[in-house]
């Protein structure tokens, strides 16, 4: 992994900068993979907003351009992912799979008694990064039996919610389209 620090920090300096208007400094989390499997090595990240805002973070995602020798803002999705970094337990992060799909992931894990994560699996399909997966849990600390999971298979639309099995339509949403609540709905966690 360590060989990989360098590599990310070449592909963030030309990029990260001007992508979006964010400066570099408001990076919380990286990742590089091959995201649409042409052999190069892309990026993904996720940027803290402006400090003041009340948004969530955004999610940006580059693929390589080799014939330009650069990286291409592919994807823009500000205001899509919950979590900072000021109280542990709540950071959101970022991941290549080795399939080559990018997990995002948010949690709570550290403060009040509704403590909770979930996940979303990004896959590259005719050109687009659409949601195909959506993992959530959570438990109450005083209620023990007060506990939520759920694995979705978004483009499926089968799954399990606390341990029964769920069907719906199965869809190709993008990531910028997404709203955790169609996960929370599917799941039967929200009203419909």
């Amino acid at each position: 992994m360590k060989f990989l620090l360098p590599l990310m920090i070449a592909m963030l300096a030309p990029c990260a900068a001007a992508a979006e208007g964010f400066p570099a400094d408001r990076i919380v989390a990286a990742a590089t993979g091959d995201w649409n499997r042409d052999g190069n090595t892309d990026l993904a990240l996720i940027a803290r907003p402006a400090d003041g805002s009340d948004e969530d973070n955004g999610v940006f995602i580059y693929l390589a351009n080799p014939s330009e020798s650069r990286l291409e803002l592919k994807v823009s999705a500000p205001n899509k992912i919950w979590g900072n970094l000021t109280m542990f337990g709540q950071e959101p992060a970022v991941a290549a799979l080795a399939n080559g799909s990018i997990k995002l992931t948010s949690q709570n894990s550290s403060v009040g008694r509704d403590r909770w994560s979930q996940s979303l699996t990004l896959a590259y399909r005719s050109g687009r990064f659409v949601v195909a997966g959506y993992t959530y849990s959570s438990y109450d600390t005083l209620d023990n039996d007060n506990t939520r999971e759920c694995d979705l298979n978004v483009l499926t639309g089968k799954g399990t919610a606390n341990g029964k099995p769920i069907t719906t339509a199965g869809a190709q949403i993008t990531l910028e389209d997404w709203n955790d609540e169609t996960g929370q709905r599917a799941c039967g966690f929200a009203s419909q």
